[in-house]
């Protein structure tokens, strides 16, 4: 047996080898990154940011200045842990500032007259007469995510029931010493135990027509599937048309004659396919959505900002398989598919991921192109809700999509390496 034959034997199985370690490898990736970022949010919880307002001025209670607003606001920062909330001490317009621009998930809120309120709660125990309950409220921040809206309720029912049996402990013991032995009434016993009503209430409610708040998630995922698809549609109908691949259709097949253009001329062409697709697929969105009555308050800028995204992903895409091949079209799948929708921060906040996904966020597309698309839909467009953000790393990432394809393209060109032994025409004068 000659060593080409034995070659000959070996090679096959490599081949099938290849396809069926990335499948593997893909499998492994999917795994870690979607069961690891929805397995249990509240478990990650970390950096949660939530707003603390304490407006309350004290009085006196039991014949003594009292500050009962500032007891709870101690107590909460005591009893949170902080490796899991931010909490944030702040003003109120402060914190209704944060909640317009989804800053926060949050705000607690001690109103001005709560100490008051607990002192005529507690004299309302012995001396008959009309009391109003001690209110604390709790806004949650449905724009900025579904599930945050609902982590946060659940993190402020934890952090009331304790201070509501904080707050009654001292009531009661306040209460028995001012009328000795004389027992209470058992509605008395009761108001006394639960003394504080905590009021649970949306800041700014979500509008029909957002899906309960995922329409922003779910409108980023269209752009970026017809951008990554796009892409590969662009790649592979382009170069049949070129000559480079066979065009197939069904058991059909037709080969072109290789066309004498140079890889980065291939590229300028597919680039310009994907620039003048990328307003068109956003008009469709658009319209699509209005048909559907979608909430779109601002749907120029939802256009505009649509056609960006698209255009950004195809080019850089299409860069990617540019400069490397047919491994492109895995690394485009990893960075745009794979590790984009677990850090996209549309379905789990990013505060409720573990730590490794949250990280990439700083640098993954998805997330940046939620962020601007939110803030469209949700925010007004505030730059600070996340358009900023969105919009800059959006033009940022564009351009270094155009520098990687133009640099791979024209150093591969310059070293002579042409596509399938293609020579191109040389450039003009």
């Amino acid at each position: 047996m000659t060593d080409n034959t034995a070659r000959t034997r070996t090679m096959p199985l490599r081949e099938w080898l290849a396809p069926i370690t990335l499948v593997a490898v893909l499998a492994a990736l999917l795994g870690t990154m979607y069961l690891g970022y929805t397995a249990d949010p509240e478990k990650h919880l970390h950096d949660f940011p939530i707003a603390l307002v304490n407006q309350d001025v004290g009085d006196t209670v039991a014949g003594k200045p009292a500050d009962i607003g500032g007891q709870i606001t101690a107590a909460l920062h005591d009893n949170i842990p902080a490796d899991k909330i931010d909490l944030r001490e702040v003003g109120l317009n402060e914190a209704q500032r944060q909640l317009r621009n989804g800053e926060v998930y949050g705000a607690i809120v001690i109103p001005g007259d709560f100490t008051k309120r607990v002192a005529i709660l507690g004299t309302a125990s012995v001396v008959p007469g009309q009391i109003e309950q001690p209110i604390i409220s709790v806004l949650t921040n449905p724009r900025a995510g579904t599930l945050a809206a609902q982590i946060m309720s659940t993190i402020a029912d934890q952090a009331m029931t304790q201070v509501n049996t904080t707050v009654g402990t001292q009531l009661t013991d306040q209460v028995e010493a001012a009328i000795g032995t004389t027992p209470l009434s058992g509605a008395a016993q009761l108001q006394l135990t639960q003394p504080i009503d905590v009021v649970v209430t949306p800041y700014h409610p979500l509008p029909e027509g957002t899906g309960q708040g995922l329409a922003a998630f779910f409108y980023t995922l269209v752009l970026l599937i017809v951008g990554f698809s796009g892409a590969m549609m662009i790649n592979s109908l382009v170069d049949a048309s070129l000559g480079f691949i066979p065009a197939e259709y069904g058991p059909w097949h037709k080969n072109t004659a290789r066309a004498p253009i140079s890889r980065a001329r291939t590229l300028l062409i597919k680039w310009a396919i994907a620039a003048i697709s990328a307003p068109i697929a956003s008009a469709v969105f658009l319209g699509i959505g209005l048909l559907l009555n979608m909430s779109i308050e601002r749907p120029l800028m939802l256009f505009l900002y649509g056609a960006l995204a698209i255009a950004a992903i195809a080019i850089t895409g299409l860069s990617v398989m540019a400069a490397f091949g047919t491994a492109g079209l895995m690394i485009n799948l990893i960075v745009f598919v794979v590790l984009g929708i677990p850090s996209s921060s549309g379905t789990i906040p990013l505060e409720a991921t573990p730590r490794w996904i949250a990280d990439m966020a700083a640098f993954e597309p998805m997330h940046q192109i939620y962020l601007a698309v939110r803030a469209i839909l949700f925010f007004d467009g505030h730059l600070e809700a996340g358009m900023a953000q969105g919009l800059w790393m959006t033009l940022a990432g564009l351009a270094i999509g155009l520098t990687l394809g133009a640099v791979a393209t024209n150093a591969y060109d310059l070293r002579g390496m042409d596509r399938l032994g293609a020579k191109h025409s040389a450039p003009a004068p």
